[in-house]
């Protein structure tokens, strides 16, 4: 069976034969128990084990479960929909997919408008591609770096990118012309509330559109609706699903883990591009 992904040692396409990707000079690669593939050589690897680890994975997939996301789902899967109305067997791949919450979803979405489609999805860890591929099995998923995709030239018709390093090089290399490239960035007041009570003086998050070489930017889609979290442990998996987890003083931390209930807003923007 074809593979969506290439050999990421010489860029020949990849065959899966018998639970193994395998390119025509020999490479090969072990899909793992858990369904996902290590497509990430050892002079790319920085540490033993790249990527979040089980703990940050489990509580973000919680979260997410408990529907919290679901408008942005919705959202990404109507401008996805849209886009591919006129391909039978439209190509997805999702650049830092994480647990594959948003893998699944616009699979999903795509079938239900009555595509049949292919979907791959890159992540630099190996808990979070645990739970993708537990959550789409008819889905691809690799340990990989989204500035290397193993994936070949206009191969794929819609690439997403939801709060993962930007490539766009790699992104612009991937998709076929045409293809439409969906980024997801936080708006100005994504989680001021949370960010009153981390911080002495809350900033707005910079919020500007890009130009990018090799795509024509189309449109912008805003989500905004308010969060009631009324669980500690949902407040927590919110905060660690942030940059904010990493450069926090204690004491903020120390005044978020006292709250029992938080109401913050929520608010994303969906830039639309479409390859030149």
């Amino acid at each position: 069976m074809s593979s969506l992904f290439c050999c990421p040692l010489c860029a020949a396409p990849l065959e899966v034969q018998e639970g193994r990707y395998v390119c025509p000079s020999g490479h090969s690669f072990d899909r793992a128990a858990a369904g996902y593939v290590h497509l990430l050589p050892a002079n790319r690897k920085h540490s033993k084990n790249p990527g979040d680890d089980k703990e940050m994975v489990a509580a973000r997939s919680a979260f997410l479960d408990q529907g919290h996301y679901a408008p942005l789902l919705e959202a990404l899967s109507q401008a996805v929909t849209e886009s591919v109305s006129h391909l039978p067997r439209p190509v997805l791949l999702d650049s830092g997919c994480g647990e594959g919450y948003y893998t699944q979803g616009l699979f999903r979405a795509l079938e239900a408008s009555g595509h049949q489609p292919r979907a791959a999805g890159v992540d630099l860890s190996k808990f979070a591609l645990r739970r993708a591929a537990k959550r789409l099995p008819e889905g691809e998923f690799a340990v990989a770096s989204v500035y290397h995709l193993p994936v070949g030239d206009e191969s794929v018709d819609v690439l997403t990118n939801v709060f993962s390093p930007l490539a766009v090089e790699e992104f612009a290399r991937v998709l076929r012309p045409g293809g439409l490239f969906v980024y997801v960035v936080p708006s100005a007041l994504h989680l001021w509330e949370m960010k009153e009570v981390l911080y002495p003086q809350p900033y707005e998050n910079p919020v500007k559109r890009e130009d990018y070489p090799g795509f024509a930017w189309q449109e912008a889609r805003p989500v905004r609706y308010t969060l009631s979290l009324t669980d500690s442990a949902d407040i927590m998996a919110l905060f660690h699903m942030t940059p904010y987890a990493w450069k926090t003083p204690k004491e903020g931390i120390a005044r978020l883990e006292a709250l029992p209930a938080l109401d913050c807003q929520i608010g994303f923007d969906l830039h639309l591009y479409r390859k030149l």
